[in-house]
């Protein structure tokens, strides 16, 4: 499993809004057979010191990312 990512890595500086939202896209698809499904989520073209915030409940892009990597380890059962 990877190591998450932390909301403060500069990395995360390197998003630009069509990407985020393009891993919102692939959130929503993956995230279906969980329930995972933020119809809402969306960047809300906020940033923390150069990081991008998503709208569910203004969270970092790495939570995004974080939730992605788990559902891209989780082995498909469906």
């Amino acid at each position: 499993m990877s190591a998450p990512f932390e909301p403060h890595d500069a990395y995360l500086r390197t998003y630009t809004e069509p990407e985020v939202t393009a891993l919102l896209g692939e959130l929503h698809e993956r995230g279906k057979p969980f329930g995972i499904q933020w119809g809402s989520a969306a960047v809300n073209g906020a940033t923390i010191d150069g990081r991008l915030l998503v709208d569910f409940g203004d969270t970092s892009v790495a939570t995004l990312l974080n939730l992605l990597t788990l559902l891209r380890e989780r082995p498909r059962t469906r």
